[in-house]
């Protein structure tokens, strides 16, 4: 910095830059209040139907999330400027407070050519002579120096921070200059150590990258700063060579162990550093992507999709950086496999591969295993890339089915999930306990579990997940069609169960809507914000009675089928024409139809899903009962979480997306339904427990009506509008489901093994 710059700089401007900053944060923070009660909050509760419910309440709701990003930006460019002002302040304190003191020592400084020159005064010298010029000189160049470092590490910062995003803002927190500061050279200190060969690697660099990775794997500024400085090739490199035993010996033998949490956590750094939209990390996913199929190294077999994917298991990825990745590797994939005509040999592991995933769950030679992970935790990405094509009709593959029931095979195109759920021959991997590995097909459920959720597998939905739009729901329709086609494709895996459980757990409407035999007014009996799944009887029927052979798939739709049938008829109860207004009938007589059909459609649920447990149990001679009654108390999450399957169209009390009620569910009836579902502690009048954590749990169909005629009586009386009569007549309806349940079982599942009956055994 310029002596005179300093010496002389009037700080008005930056006085008045900082109070316009704090001026308009406070009125940022006004407009975000507003976006939040007002907008989003209006958005919450409007009606909203169709194109509307998928894309403006989803657009309505970033767009009140970007006011509260543009007061965290708001907020850290403030922070950054008022600390900068600050401390050049100071500097200039104890810039003219040194020469004051040479001034006592008969010394003067005056500027020159931008620095400047300390002099003796020519009449009376320095009581040290040449020492005291010296020293005055180095303590001014001292201050020069510092206030230089904190006005470029300011421009850098706020550099970096203003970069982050093309478009909105970004949340990027920090509370002054040296917290900014301190992000980029950490970044570029860490950097330096991930650069190293690994036989030069030490455990302390292991110790300082493993450390300064956990702490910064959420810092934006660090992450983009990490990942580009170490650059796509770099990051290759890195985890590749770390993971050779050879090359990287001496750190392995002490560090080996750690290994996991250091990939945990370059994993979230590097998803941390996908969202920056600056152009060095528009390249580094440029070349990552371009990379992908060429080996790592000279002499090595490993390509740079089997290591960057095993860098995607945890953090949320950019969306359009995973599409280009999952298009990319499909792509090497059908090169590799003769347009998926055997199994991908190029993924399979061998004596000599690396390790390149460290959880002990499998080797990480496959590619597919950690990309599906990643997808699993990017809803939007999972969408589009299990709807996109594998092959096409016209290309060169054997692939046929049959497509117009004639008995006759021909050649059909297959999308990413046909191929991946139904024709690809997964290689085979073992885990660290020697036992085969069922991660890759796992992580393919989660990630069709987020694919049609609309939010991470894993999580319970919110009011903010958007309604299910088209793709989703084409693809639930694919998922329900092929377990249908072949349930053997679950089956045979029935640890996909939990997540293909709770697809249908959140599609209740449309199970609803395709088991229910009429069609008139549908849509107001069984609501559904967004786009509708259409799907079949027949599907629905074997789906159900597959998902329900495994007790995580069972208990998932289990409870949510309750949670759904309990919320509509509050929301029915509440709105008693909604559905039948017919002027021929009272409203009672109207609600208390709407109310058998919703009962019905309940206990043909109930009786498809305890149908598939009735056959696993037989099948199992019984040992498997506890495994179903531990999965039933597992579900407490749906009352924890305070979100269920509700009525799936935007309505006070209900709002959320095609399926979701929120807001105090453990006190409305769908709340006490499900809580007593899973405590074991449901009772009717006559104080008989109609679930219990015991041999007992849900094994009879009384079970069923008698909770389904319990959430009749709840929902009447939270709606302020009971009815004795009406309840009555719903466990008569879940009866009349629960013996249609038996039929399309007998019907439709013929050849895949059907219990003898659904009734307990005496």
């Amino acid at each position: 910095m310029d002596f005179e710059a300093l010496h002389s700089a009037n700080f008005k401007l930056l006085d008045d830059t900082v109070s316009d900053w704090t001026s308009m944060l406070t009125k940022l923070k006004e407009l975000k209040q507003d976006a939040k009660d007002g907008l989003h909050g209006q958005a919450k509760k409007a009606n909203w139907a169709g194109y509307n419910a998928t894309v403006s309440r989803e657009f309505i709701g970033k767009t009140a999330g970007e006011f509260g990003d543009a007061v965290t930006q708001a907020t850290s460019i403030r922070n950054i400027m008022r600390d900068t002002r600050d401390e050049l302040k100071t500097q200039q304190r104890l810039l003219k407070e040194a020469i004051d003191r040479g001034r006592g020592k008969n010394l003067t400084v005056s500027a020159k050519d931008g620095g400047f020159v300390v002099r003796e005064n020519p009449d009376e010298k320095a009581p040290n002579g040449q020492k005291d010029v010296d020293a005055l000189a180095g303590e001014l160049q001292g201050i020069l120096d510092k206030a230089t470092e904190i006005d470029s590490s300011a421009s850098t910062s706020l550099k970096a921070l203003v970069d982050l995003t093309d478009y909105g803002f970004s949340d990027a927190k920090y509370k002054d200059r040296d917290a900014a500061d301190n992000a980029v050279k950490e970044a570029e200190r860490l950097a330096a150590v991930a650069k190293k060969k690994p036989e030069d690697m030490t455990p302390k660099d292991f110790d300082t990258l493993k450390s300064g990775l956990e702490k910064y794997s959420g810092d934006e500024i660090f992450a983009e700063h990490f990942a580009t400085t170490l650059g796509a090739k770099g990051t290759l490199n890195f985890w590749e060579g770390i993971n050779n035993p050879h090359a990287a010996y001496k750190v392995g033998s002490e560090r080996v162990d750690q290994y996991d949490d250091l990939q945990k956590h370059l994993s979230l750094t590097l998803a941390t550093a996908s969202q920056a939209d600056t152009p060095g990390m528009s390249g580094w996913k440029y070349d990552m992507v371009n990379i992908g199929d060429e080996p790592v190294s000279k002499n090595s077999r490993t390509m740079g999709f089997q290591v960057m994917s095993n860098l995607m298991r945890w953090g949320d990825y950019d969306d359009r950086f995973l599409t280009d990745y999952g298009s990319k590797l499909i792509e090497t994939e059908k090169k590799l496999t003769d347009n998926g005509g055997h199994t991908p040999m190029a993924w399979q592991h061998m004596g000599m591969d690396p390790y390149l995933n460290r959880t002990g769950t499998d080797s990480g030679s496959d590619p597919m295993t950690g990309f599906m992970k990643a997808l699993a935790n990017s809803p939007g990405a999972a969408t589009d890339f299990f709807n996109a094509d594998f092959v096409t009709k016209d290309e060169d593959h054997d692939f046929e089915r049959d497509t117009d029931g004639n008995g006759k095979n021909g050649k059909v195109g297959l999308s990413n999930f046909q191929y991946l759920f139904e024709e690809r021959d997964w290689p085979k991997e073992i885990d660290n306990k020697g036992e085969d590995s069922i991660t890759g097909r796992n992580n393919l459920a989660m990630a069709l579990e987020a694919a049609t959720t609309g939010h991470p597998a894993g999580e319970m939905p919110t009011l903010d997940t958007p309604a299910h739009n088209d793709g989703q729901a084409e693809l639930v329709e694919s998922i329900f069609q092929s377990v249908s086609e072949n349930p053997k494709r679950l089956t045979d895996h029935g640890y996909m169960s939990d997540s293909l459980g709770q697809i249908a757990a959140e599609y209740m409407p449309d199970i609803n809507r395709g088991l229910h035999p009429g069609k008139e007014n549908e849509e107001n009996l069984f609501p559904v914000a967004g786009t509708a799944a259409t799907l079949s009887e027949q599907d629905i029927t074997r789906y159900l009675y597959t998902v329900g052979q495994n007790p995580d798939g069972y208990a998932a739709v289990n409870t949510g089928q309750h949670s759904y049938t309990t919320s509509l008829m509050e929301y029915h109860f509440a709105n008693p024409d909604a559905y039948l207004a017919d002027k021929n009938y009272s409203e009672d007589e109207n609600l208390k139809k709407t109310i058998e059909d919703v009962s019905r459609v309940a206990g043909e649920i109930e009786g498809t899903i305890g149908a598939g447990r009735a056959y696993a149990n037989e099948v199992e001679g019984g040992a498997k009962d506890q495994e179903f009654n531990d999965a039933i108390t597992t579900t407490s999450t749906w009352v924890s979480s305070g979100v269920g399957i509700g009525v799936g169209l935007a309505t006070a009390p209900f709002s959320g997306p095609g399926g979701v009620v929120a807001g105090g569910l453990a006190g409305t009836a769908t709340g006490e339904i499900i809580g007593a579902l899973t405590d074991g502690a449901m009772k009717d009048s006559s104080d008989e427990v109609i679930y219990r954590n015991g041999k007992e749990i849900n094994d009879t169909r009384e079970s069923t009506y008698t909770l389904v005629e319990a959430a009749a009586q709840k929902a009447g009386e939270s709606a302020k509008n009971p009815s004795p009569h009406i309840v009555s007549s719903a466990a008569t309806a879940a009866e009349q489901g629960f013996n249609n349940a038996k039929t399309n079982v007998a019907d439709y599942c013929d050849g895949q093994g059907v219990p003898k009956a659904l009734d307990k055994e005496g």
